[in-house]
């Protein structure tokens, strides 16, 4: 095993070891976790997380598209039917729930499998 040695100012240090306090982990298990995601050998999404949010990326994107007609129209001095503005406002609130779930259960399953739990 190699041993890779990092200097950090006072503050420095105490910012990672918040941050690592915060995820659970030790120091030297919190900079291991980073550094290897950030060299993509061990990815923070999953495979399933990533499409999850692509398609949650599509879908809110084809919202954020129809809400600026809406917000065009009403600039341009027409009204929108009202039915379609509370749909997509409907659609927006269940894309933030949606998001909102996945980032907690992501959260959770990345915590278990960094922590060698079964979930």
């Amino acid at each position: 095993m190699k041993v890779a040695h990092i200097r950090y100012s006072p503050g420095e240090f105490m910012a990672v070891k918040d941050a690592a306090d915060r995820a659970g982990c030790t120091v030297s298990g919190f900079l291991r976790l980073l550094s290897l995601e950030g060299a993509g050998v061990d990815p923070f999404l999953s495979e399933v997380d990533g499409a999850i949010f692509r398609l949650l990326s599509d879908d809110i994107s084809t919202m954020s598209s129809d809400l600026n007609s809406v917000a065009r129209a009403i600039n341009a001095g027409r009204r929108p039917n009202v039915g379609d503005v509370a749909r997509l406002v409907m659609d927006a609130q269940a894309a933030v729930i949606t998001v909102a779930a996945e980032l907690a259960a992501m959260l959770k399953r990345q915590a278990a499998r960094r922590r060698g739990e079964a979930m």
